[in-house]
């Protein structure tokens, strides 16, 4: 028999060789009270055009409906942490922004999952068990997973915070059939700080730690299928691709620090690019540009239909030709966003 305290201290050695920067253990039993927070989340509706969330199968929240023999979840961090101010390009009007998660070489679910799945057969050879993997497209809640593990607790924000990362972490899970002691669950250090909901620009946190998802422009920009609110459009300034302010914000960004991971630093192409030049992108044009990166699954007409926003937004007269033109586009979707830039540009003379 192996000391289970030599099993746990190879797992995490093993995960750190394999590029993961923070290792916690969690029993693998459900969580009811992280059901009862997603039941009262969609009773709200706050989950939008977030179907998947709704599905009444019994997985979500029950590690043991994802694999029944499952005793432990190994929960491994990635750190992608920004080398500069992810603010930054919001002061740039006449570009767009996107989250720092979105801007790398490649798409953090691909390199996440291949690190999982060696650590994985690693796992299985050296230690025994059975074992599956997950990323963030399976049904694990991850954040109160990671939280319980002891990488961070959620903030306010209802995302992770750890101390040592702040508030960038790709996270990953392996369920496995072998015994090994939990890590403590991680304190709740917010204390009396509120920056993450100030920072809102939609005021989508309207409580600590509940986030109406349906106002964030994370949701909006990436999920929401369809037309988006005027009120809300008016709010979502420059950015084309998820919103980083209330994670930027987050005083405990201070013990962060830039990733080392190649594939996670941006790409030039995405940091701040010009609203005019992504405006005229077609189909094809579109996955050209976005091969391996998570933005390809919103599709060319939701991501257009986000930089006409921006360029609503941008109070450059210069781009009221590209709102113009692009309001006879093929695409409701588009027509819709292009001719409310085209009004707004236009009201600057008025």
């Amino acid at each position: 028999m192996e000391n289970p305290a030599d099993i746990k201290t190879s797992i995490r050695e093993r995960a750190e060789a394999e590029g993961f920067d923070a290792v916690g253990f969690a029993a693998a039993d459900a969580a009811p009270e992280d059901r009862q927070a997603l039941a009262a989340f969609i009773r709200k509706g706050w989950h939008g055009d977030m179907d998947w969330l709704a599905r009444a199968d019994g997985r979500r929240g029950d590690l043991q409906a994802l694999m029944p023999a499952a005793r432990t979840a190994i929960v491994l961090a990635a750190n992608y942490g920004p080398a500069g101010d992810p603010l930054a390009p919001l002061e740039r009007a006449e570009r767009g922004t996107i989250s720092v998660y979105a801007q790398g070489a490649r798409d953090y679910h691909e390199v996440i999952k291949k690190r999982l799945k060696r650590l994985g057969r690693w796992l299985a050879e050296t230690h025994g068990g059975e074992l599956k993997v997950f990323v963030d497209t399976a049904p694990v809640m991850e954040k109160p997973l990671a939280a319980r593990a002891g990488l961070g607790w959620q903030g306010k924000h209802s995302n992770l915070v750890s101390r040592s990362f702040g508030s960038w972490l790709f996270l990953g899970e392996i369920l496995t059939t072998l015994e090994v002691e939990p890590d403590l669950p991680h304190a709740d250090h917010c204390g009396s700080c509120t920056r993450c909901m100030e920072a809102c620009p939609t005021d989508a946190i309207p409580e600590p730690y509940r986030l109406e998802a349906t106002r964030c422009i994370s949701y909006l920009t990436i999920e929401h299928k369809g037309d988006i609110g005027e009120d809300l459009m008016a709010d979502m300034g420059n950015r084309v691709y998820g919103c980083d302010d209330c994670l930027a914000v987050c005083p405990w960004n201070r013990f962060s620090a830039p990733t080392r991971e190649v594939r996670f630093l941006p790409r030039a192409e995405l940091t701040a690019p010009r609203l005019a030049d992504l405006a005229e992108l077609d189909d094809a044009g579109f996955r050209q540009l976005f091969a391996g990166s998570p933005i390809k699954r919103t599709g060319r007409d939701r991501f257009v239909r986000n930089v006409l926003i921006a360029i609503g937004n941008s109070g450059a007269r210069s781009l009221a030709g590209v709102a113009a033109r692009l309001a006879s586009d093929a695409s409701p979707l588009v027509a819709g966003a292009a001719k409310w830039a085209a009004r707004r540009l236009a009201g600057l003379d008025a």
